[in-house]
């Protein structure tokens, strides 16, 4: 059985552990693509304890498409990729 000391509980979240610059701006650039599946999950969760209609079908497959785009653009390294809004 390991025991956590105060010293682990104080070091787990010194300075040297934040993301650095270069980490935040990654998570900057990948930030259309975490809302694009982050509206995917919403459209999926929706259709979990209903059978899905025509509208929640598309509302999925729109987001599932948008999910692609947004990851095809930031593959090819578009500039122009809109981040938010709903699917």
């Amino acid at each position: 059985m390991s025991h956590i000391t105060v010293l682990d509980a104080v070091t787990a979240f010194a300075d040297f552990m934040e993301p650095t610059d270069a980490e935040l701006d990654e998570i900057e650039r990948e930030m259309p693509v975490i809302l694009a599946e982050a509206d995917l999950l919403d459209a999926q969760i929706v259709t979990l304890d209903r059978i899905p209609n025509e509208l929640d079908t598309r509302r999925v497959r729109r987001a599932r498409n948008r999910v692609l785009a947004v990851r095809r653009d930031l593959v090819n390294g578009s500039a122009d990729v809109v981040s938010g809004g709903a699917a």
